[in-house]
């Protein structure tokens, strides 16, 4: 091993005289100066960093009591690798099940790890929410190896912030910064406990800012190149001037490790809801009571459009803030407030952030057309009820064949128009290969809307495709389980 390690040195020595090099020069030489000689990007040092705030970022390992399922695989039941190995463990407590397992209904126990850090000399500690949700016991460690038994003060599982404290005093604590002042390209610094490994150190640089995910709306997250591993959650992201801007969340991956793409929840956004989290108060999010969803290309000349820009609202909730300002399916929201929209993912953010009785100015497209609609933001009601998905079928004498769709069609029963709380459409009962299928529309859809017009039952849905243009992209409203979303229909000539 030492012979190889020598060998290494020996062709960097040889590549570096080969270069005309100087051995003790090598990294400034070629990395980082510009034509005139000098240096165009310091290369960072986070020693100042670690030593200073390093010790008030602490460990946090939590138990949690699960009920056992009837299966004796290793693996996550979401897992493919359960799928595949299931049969050959069987059951527990059953012959070729694991020995030990708890059987089907009995309770076990998890512990996890996670990462946080102290915000107060008194012991309040910010973490994410999903490190600690559902623990009977959350244990923190220190730096200096002082393990205190947390209480947790209050959590947002929307926002995946939650506020700890533990019974001690004159702890160390990190300084927070101001993640508005941002910006793509500079370098950050993220402490933590990947796989448990306490207190390490990662680096990277931002990759943009204001990253909206889909299962995460509300949150416009940091995105950076920074490694982050299971135990890393929670964790805070600093910048140059060791300033916390940050809470490392999670990654985006295909593999189950760090691929590059990791995502980070602003400080300002996490410490509001700290802050009402330690008055004990709900975390409030502004609302409209619309569904959105971006504009495609297809979308933008199907709703005459000269360019996709801004959200596209599928569904109004019946007495929300939209339905009240008087905004429709098939609406495009182009600016709120006077702050331009280009996508969906802009505006949850946007308003979320905003209190109730807010009031502001929606820049809408209708029917190709600008107009001003005014609009008072409203609390995201605590218990908005999500409509089921409709398996009525329609009976057999009640189908109705669209055949320049070839999609097969039938009347929504009372009990399934609750439950999605529509007056009108019709349901998908089957979809052949054709303009249907190549627009997305599946078996247990329900049409809403064709070209903007509303469709009440199979006789309607034919009257209209029948004349409608051929070559041309259609707007179509569809209803898929709780969500409304618009499709592009193209029908052959």
């Amino acid at each position: 091993m030492k012979n190889r390690v020598l060998g290494r040195q020996r062709l960097a020595v040889a590549l570096c005289v080969g270069l005309g090099l100087s051995i003790g020069t090598v990294a400034p030489a070629w990395a980082d100066v510009g034509a005139n000689g000098q240096a165009l990007v310091g290369l960072p040092d986070f020693t100042p960093i670690v030593k200073q705030y390093g010790p008030a970022v602490v460990n946090i390992s939590t138990t949690e009591t699960r009920v056992a399922r009837n299966t004796g695989s290793p693996f996550p039941p979401n897992s493919p690798l359960n799928q595949f190995f299931a049969p050959f463990f069987g059951a527990p407590g059953q012959p070729g099940g694991p020995q030990g397992a708890p059987g089907a209904g009995q309770k076990y126990q998890v512990q996890s790890l996670g990462s946080g850090f102290i915000v107060s000399p008194d012991g309040y500690i910010v973490t994410a929410a999903h490190v600690v949700k559902g623990a009977q016991k959350i244990i923190v460690s220190l730096t200096n190896h002082h393990q205190y038994t947390a209480h947790l003060v209050g959590l947002s599982t929307r926002m995946d912030v939650a506020l700890l404290k533990i019974d001690a005093k004159n702890l160390p604590t990190v300084q927070i910064g101001d993640s508005s002042k941002l910006e793509v390209g500079q370098w950050v610094l993220a402490v933590g406990s990947p796989f448990g490994f306490e207190n390490s150190v990662t680096q990277g640089v931002v990759s943009a800012t204001s990253r909206p995910l889909p299962d995460d709306p509300y949150i416009p997250f940091i995105q950076t190149d920074v490694p982050i591993n299971p135990g890393n959650s929670g964790g805070p992201l600093f910048n140059m001037r060791g300033q916390v801007i940050g809470i490392n969340d999670q990654i985006y991956t295909s593999s189950g490790g760090y691929m590059g793409l990791s995502f980070s929840i602003p400080i300002n956004v996490a410490m509001d809801a700290a802050k009402q989290l330690k008055l004990h108060q709900k975390v409030h999010f502004g609302w409209l009571g619309v569904m959105i969803q971006d504009v495609s290309m297809d979308l933008a000349r199907s709703f005459h459009m000269k360019e996709p820009i801004g959200a596209l609202v599928s569904q109004v909730v019946p007495d929300g803030p939209a339905a009240k300002a008087g905004l429709r399916p098939g609406d495009v929201i182009v600016s709120f407030g006077g702050q331009p929209i280009y996508n969906s993912g802009q505006l949850p953010p946007l308003v979320g952030a905003l209190p109730a009785g807010f009031k502001a100015k929606l820049g809408v497209i209708r029917d190709g057309k600008a107009m001003t609609l005014n609009i008072v933001v409203e609390s995201l009601p605590g218990n908005l009820e999500n409509a089921a998905e409709s398996t009525a079928p329609g009976s057999p004498a009640q189908k109705g064949e669209i055949k320049r769709l070839n999609v097969q069609v039938g009347p929504l029963t009372a009990e399934a128009r609750k439950q999605l709380n529509v007056n009108t459409g019709v349901l998908v009962l089957g979809v052949g290969v054709g303009p249907a299928a190549e627009a997305g529309i599946r078996p247990g859809d329900v049409i809403l809307q064709v070209a903007q017009q509303q469709i009440a039952n199979a006789a309607d849905l034919q009257k209209l495709v029948a004349v409608l243009p051929a070559g041309q992209p259609i707007p179509v409203l569809v209803r898929r389980g709780e969500g409304s979303f618009y499709l592009v229909l193209s029908l052959p000539h």
